[in-house]
């Protein structure tokens, strides 16, 4: 048994106790941690957004342009959205600090401009890239082609993927009451749904068990030196 001498060690040990206190139950040390690590990420959360988003696209770009015009006057390229250094960007930037009149309540209502403008934008941007690599390669996998009946089991998944995507389709379809064979594939595709949510909800457990095995790790090995 080798006791780790770092304090940084100490200090994670120390921190590591705190949250797994709640399994006790909600106490001081508990919020402490809890409050010191939202504090923590917000305070980098901060910092990353500032050197990584205002500096390099807003503060920078109309720094330079100030420079510019009063070296050379002002000209039409430092207003073309285009150029890496341009006045433009000072309209988003007063565009994003609209999300400050949430706390004016006379004109709150113009934080919906740039949350409008935010929702549109990303909107018709995942959409199109949503359906490129989510739904046409769903649909593309679902189809049978002789390429994929190449071997018994390959042949094999290729069916279970197709009768599960068009069963669990079925299940969906409310226009028409789920008799006869819609009710067959129905149930069929609720199987298929209970998988997928099973699956899925294991695959979560399994994530936080690898998380807590590591900060177990973290306790018998770096801190207490009990396992190598």
């Amino acid at each position: 048994m080798h006791i780790s001498t770092d304090p940084w060690v100490w200090i994670g040990v120390f921190l590591t106790l705190c949250m797994f206190s709640f399994l006790w139950r909600e106490n001081g040390f508990y919020r402490f941690g809890e409050h010191l690590f939202v504090g923590v990420s917000n305070g980098w959360s901060v910092a990353f957004m500032y050197n990584n988003v205002l500096v390099p696209n807003l503060i920078k770009p109309a720094g330079d342009a100030f420079k510019i015009a009063g070296r050379d006057g002002l000209s039409w390229a430092l207003f073309n959205p285009f150029q890496d250094t341009n006045f433009i960007v000072i309209l988003f930037g007063m565009i994003g600090c609209l999300y400050f009149t949430r706390f004016i309540p006379r004109v709150s209502w113009m934080v919906r401009i740039p949350i409008g403008i935010f929702m549109g934008y990303y909107t018709g941007l995942s959409v199109p890239a949503y359906f490129q690599g989510t739904v046409l390669r769903q649909a593309g996998a679902t189809i049978l082609t002789p390429e994929k009946m190449t071997g018994l089991w390959e042949g094999i998944i290729a069916v279970l993927v197709f009768v599960g995507v068009i069963c669990t389709i079925v299940y969906f379809y409310f226009s028409k009451e789920h008799k006869g064979i819609l009710k067959g594939a129905s149930w069929v595709g609720i199987v298929f749904i209970m998988i997928g949510f099973g699956a899925s909800f294991g695959f979560t457990v399994m994530a936080r068990m690898s998380l807590a095995i590591g900060r177990f790790t973290f306790l018998l090995r770096d801190w207490l030196g009990l396992v190598q």
